[in-house]
């Protein structure tokens, strides 16, 4: 750009810094279509705020086709000056997925590993969680709109349970469900950094993982409400389309 615009890299990179521009970054957005976006919003997001009374919140999701992966070198631990070191080149040794239930007042998690995500799988996971949950309370599921989650049967089941509510995310807004972040903690802590040899050994792993959570664990704590979220929403699509006008002038 310096030698294009007839400035030296100096000037170029001060005037990066006055103004904040960062052009060697790019990130991705994707904006939710769903026609519901606002009620669902106001929904998920009361219940994480306001929980009902004597009721369990359950936020529900599967992070499919898990790989086990083995590095093609053994790993080097840290050292005093030195960080851990791995190939980036590995071997696929199968794949698991693992269906989470988080509890959005206590942070405690229900996981089950299968080798495979359809409704079958999860209508098998929703009885795991119905046999572990007290009797009485009402409970209310958060979910996304997967197929997988509503089939006949799954609605069939769920219509015998008439204590048992679910409210779906909108489309393409799952940062709304909070065991997503459990999930990314799961990837950080436990996945990114194992060597596995099998599935099995994958799925021991996440289940350690799972009990040793499970030992002490911490709820997230929902900070923004539903007019903060809506608002920042709007202030991006506003933003987003003055862009394009611009762009189109």
């Amino acid at each position: 750009m310096a030698v294009e615009i007839g400035l030296s890299h100096t000037t170029v990179r001060r005037i990066w810094n006055a103004f904040g521009l960062q052009p060697h970054r790019a990130e991705t957005f994707e904006l939710s279509t769903d026609a519901l976006f606002v009620d669902k919003v106001q929904d998920v997001v009361g219940l994480y705020m306001s929980p009902p009374n004597r009721a369990i919140v359950l936020c529900v999701d599967e992070k499919s086709q898990i790989q086990a992966l083995d590095r093609e070198q053994p790993v080097l631990p840290m050292a005093p000056g030195v960080a851990e070191r791995r190939t980036h080149t590995y071997t696929r040794n199968g794949t698991t997925s693992l269906f989470a239930a988080l509890d959005i007042a206590t942070g405690a998690v229900i996981g089950k590993c299968y080798k495979r995500h359809r409704a079958t799988e999860f209508l098998d996971f929703l009885k795991q969680i119905d046999r572990q949950m007290a009797e009485g309370p009402d409970v209310h599921l958060v979910m996304d709109n997967y197929a997988t989650h509503k089939t006949p049967r799954v609605k069939a089941w769920l219509a015998r349970r008439p204590h048992w509510h679910v409210h779906f995310t909108p489309t393409s807004a799952s940062w709304l469900n909070q065991v997503e972040r459990w999930f990314a903690e799961l990837t950080r802590k436990q996945i990114r950094r194992g060597v596995h040899r099998t599935v099995a050994e994958l799925e021991a792993d996440i289940i350690a993982f799972i009990n040793a959570h499970n030992e002490n664990p911490k709820p997230y704590r929902w900070v923004k409400s539903a007019d903060e979220i809506l608002a920042s929403v709007r202030r991006f699509c506003q933003k987003t389309l003055a862009t394009t006008s611009d762009s189109g002038d």
